[in-house]
């Protein structure tokens, strides 16, 4: 994982928890302004956004040099339900994932 440019996206990685990144990902992290980017495969991404609200925005997200399709989202997630929401997310070959927009 590279070096976290704000404290708060360093703080998203420690409540996703190591483990789950590393099942999601493999380990890379993109950090991104609003949050961080797990790259899962196959095209496909998951984006966790911490919200003004204190909760976090996780997204499937698919993409290819062409587009970008936000395949589910779960808004409203609480710390504690971070991780289990964030592998869900990554699971796109067989498990539906929040508002699924297939």
């Amino acid at each position: 994982m590279n070096k976290a440019p704000n404290p708060f996206l360093k703080e998203i990685v420690r409540q996703v928890g190591t483990h789950n990144i590393l099942s999601i990902s493999g380990g890379p992290v993109i950090y991104r302004e609003t949050g961080i980017s797990l790259k899962v495969g196959r095209g496909y991404f998951v984006e966790i956004d911490l919200m003004p609200s204190d909760t976090y925005t996780v997204k499937r997200v698919y993409q290819n040099k062409k587009i970008r399709i936000v395949k589910g989202v779960e808004d409203d997630i609480y710390w504690d339900q971070l991780s289990d929401s964030a592998y869900r997310a990554s699971c796109f070959v067989n498990v539906s994932f929040g508002s699924d927009t297939k």
